[in-house]
C-alpha cells in the first residue's frame, strides 16, 4: 500500500476510534454522574461519610454538579481530553495522579503476560505441526482446552503454593520482583495462550492443506522453514485479531492476578474505589479501559493491510477491510 492510500485509510479508522472513545467516555458518564439519584452527591450528602460544607462546595463547583446536564457533560469531556481525570473524593488527589503510580506495575504484568501468551502459543502451535501425529500432537492439540477450563486465579494459587512455598523460587513479600512478576505473568498468560493457540493451530492446519504448502514440502524444506515461512506468516491476521481482543482480558484478568500475588497496581486502585465509592476514580479507570482497548484495535486494523495484500488493495480502494 503506498503512503498516498494508507493515510486516508489510516485516517478513517483514526476517526472511528475517536467517536467509540466519546461514545464510551459519555455512556460512563451517563451511568455515573446523571442518572437519577447522582451517586457522588449522595456520598458527599450522606452524613455518615463525615463531609463537611466547606469540603462539598467545592466538590460541586468542580465537577458542575450543580449545572445542567450538558454543561456537565462538556466539562467533563473537556477534561478528559486535557487528561483531567478529576480529583478522588476520598484521597483527596487528582486522579491522574494515581493512576500514574498504579499503572506501570500493571501494564509491566499484562506486557509480561501478552510475551508469555505468544510464546507458550508459538510453542504449542509448532508442536502441533511437528510432534509424532498419534501422541504428540494430539497431546498439544489438547492444551488450549485444558488450559481455558482453568481459571487464572487458580493457575496463580498453585504457582504461588508450588513454586513460592513449597520451591521458594519467588517470595510472596516482594511482589514487584523479577521472579514473582514472571510468575504472576503465567497465571495471567496462560488462559489467553490458550486462546490464541486454538486459533493459530486452525489456521496451521488449513494452511498445510494447501496445494503451494505441498509443492513448498516436495522441495525439501525443513520444518521448521515450513512452519515459519509458508504456515505462520499466512496465519498472522487471525493472531493480531486475537491479540487485539485479548488486550481487554489481560487488563480484566490482571485485577484478579495483582490481588492474588499482593501487586500494588490498578487492581488495588479498582478495589479501593469500589469499597470506599469513590466514584470519580471508578469512571477515571472505566474510560481508560475503554481508550485502551480501542486503542489495540486501531493498531490492530492499522496493521491489517501491512499483513494482507487482499486488505491493501480494498484499503486503497476505500472499501472495508
Amino acid at each position: 500500500m503506498s503512503r498516498q492510500s494508507f493515510l486516508p485509510f489510516a485516517a478513517r479508522r483514526l476517526g472511528h476510534a475517536l467517536v467509540v472513545i466519546l461514545l464510551a467516555y459519555s455512556f460512563t458518564f451517563l451511568i455515573i454522574s446523571v442518572l437519577p439519584g447522582d451517586p457522588v452527591s449522595n456520598m458527599l450528602l450522606d452524613p455518615e461519610n463525615g463531609f463537611t460544607e466547606e469540603e462539598i462546595a467545592p466538590i460541586i463547583a468542580h465537577y458542575g454538579l450543580d449545572r445542567p446536564v450538558l454543561e456537565q457533560w462538556w466539562r467533563a469531556i473537556s477534561r478528559f481530553a486535557l487528561g483531567d481525570l478529576g480529583i478522588s473524593l476520598r484521597a483527596s488527589r487528582p486522579v491522574s495522579a494515581m493512576l500514574l503510580e498504579a499503572l506501570p506495575s500493571t501494564l509491566v504484568l499484562a506486557g509480561t503476560a501478552m510475551l508469555v501468551a505468544l510464546l507458550l502459543a508459538l510453542a504449542i502451535a509448532y508442536a502441533s505441526q511437528s510432534l509424532p501425529r498419534r501422541w504428540g500432537q494430539g497431546v498439544a492439540r489438547v492444551l488450549p482446552a485444558l488450559s481455558l477450563s482453568v481459571p487464572s486465579f487458580v493457575i496463580g494459587l498453585v504457582l504461588i503454593q508450588v513454586f513460592a512455598f513449597q520451591l521458594g523460587l519467588f517470595r510472596i513479600t516482594d511482589p514487584n520482583g523479577a521472579a514473582a512478576t514472571v510468575f504472576a505473568a503465567l497465571a495471567l498468560g496462560i488462559p489467553v495462550s490458550a486462546q490464541i493457540a486454538e486459533v493459530l493451530i486452525a489456521n496451521l492446519d488449513h494452511e498445510a492443506g494447501q496445494e503451494y504448502f505441498a509443492v513448498a514440502r516436495a522441495r525439501g524444506l525443513r520444518l521448521s522453514q515450513l512452519f515459519a515461512r509458508h504456515q505462520l506468516r499466512p496465519s498472522a491476521l487471525p493472531v493480531v485479531t486475537m491479540i487485539a481482543v485479548s488486550i481487554g482480558e489481560l487488563l480484566g484478568g490482571s485485577l484478579i492476578t495483582e490481588t492474588i500475588f499482593g501487586r500494588k497496581g490498578v487492581g488495588s486502585l479498582v478495589q479501593s474505589a469500589v469499597v470506599t465509592q469513590d466514584f470519580p476514580v471508578l469512571q477515571s479507570l472505566v474510560s481508560l479501559a475503554a481508550v485502551v482497548f480501542v486503542l489495540v484495535n486501531l493498531a490492530a486494523d492499522l496493521l491489517y493491510p501491512l499483513l494482507d495484500p487482499r486488505l491493501r488493495r480494498r484499503a486503497a480502494a476505500g472499501r472495508p477491510a
